[in-house]
């Protein structure tokens, strides 16, 4: 009976300090929540840029396959270019080899004029990679310093910990465990905003590398389409067929 009512007592003398993620982050005051809002508004926009880069991609690989199922098909560059969408990436391509084209029947010097429609297209190129690329160097930095913000609410709250120890007296653990528990969810959260920023970075990069192939295929192909004047243009892939219904079978003769 003795021995319970002096446990009791110590109990209720005992440090009652509450431990948890709101806990720590008011411990840490406004350097502890700013860092969390930055790291925030970090994480946010790399999904952003993810979901919005990833549709424009997929819009633009979908986009081809019309290139080479109905453009090739046309008779001349200008009537091949109404067949393609507006303020599409290919189109913007052809618009710009047509007028490129037009330019070059004004030039004397051959040589001169293949340098001009070449370079025409290598610029119209450059221009969708450049928008394609847009945002991507926000995912790099994200990657890169993300960890580095969440260490630097590593280092403060295990500064504050030094402090409640020596202001303290003593290394109990109702003095230190806020403050490194504060430390030790800003490198998590680092970590977790870095490492989705980083895969996302290197696979749309990836996936501008494939169009970037196919752009520069394309206007290859242009390219000698006009050289040529018209003779030399790539193999039609014929478009899906329409399924059509069986026809119905013949009555049978009567005996």
């Amino acid at each position: 009976m003795i021995i319970q009512t002096l446990a009791a007592a110590a109990g209720e003398a005992g440090p009652k300090t509450q431990f948890g993620f709101m806990e720590a982050m008011e411990q840490g005051g406004i350097i502890a929540w700013s860092i969390l809002a930055v790291l925030v508004i970090m994480s946010v926009g790399s999904f952003y840029i993810l979901i919005t880069k990833l549709l424009e991609q997929n819009k633009i690989m979908r986009q081809y396959k019309g290139v080479r199922t109905s453009f090739w098909r046309a008779g001349s560059l200008k009537e091949g270019a109404t067949k393609l969408e507006k303020n599409s990436a290919w189109r913007q391509v052809v618009d710009d080899a047509n007028k490129a084209n037009d330019d070059v029947a004004k030039m004397t010097d051959s040589l001169e004029a293949h340098d001009y429609l070449h370079g025409t297209l290598s610029r119209s190129e450059d221009l969708i990679m450049a928008r394609l690329n847009g945002g991507l160097p926000f995912l790099a930095t994200v990657g890169a310093t993300a960890p580095f913000v969440g260490l630097l609410g590593t280092v403060i709250g295990i500064y504050r910990a030094l402090i409640n120890i020596g202001l303290a007296g003593s290394a109990s653990i109702d003095k230190v465990a806020g403050p490194v528990g504060e430390a030790l969810i800003m490198t998590a959260i680092g970590l977790l905003v870095a490492v989705p920023a980083v895969l996302a970075y290197n696979w749309l990069q990836s996936r501008n590398r494939r169009i970037a192939e196919l752009l520069t295929g394309f206007s290859t192909e242009i390219l000698a389409y006009i050289s040529s004047n018209g003779a030399v243009k790539p193999a039609v892939t014929a478009a899906p067929a329409a399924k059509t219904a069986a026809p119905a079978a013949a009555p049978a003769k009567k005996a």
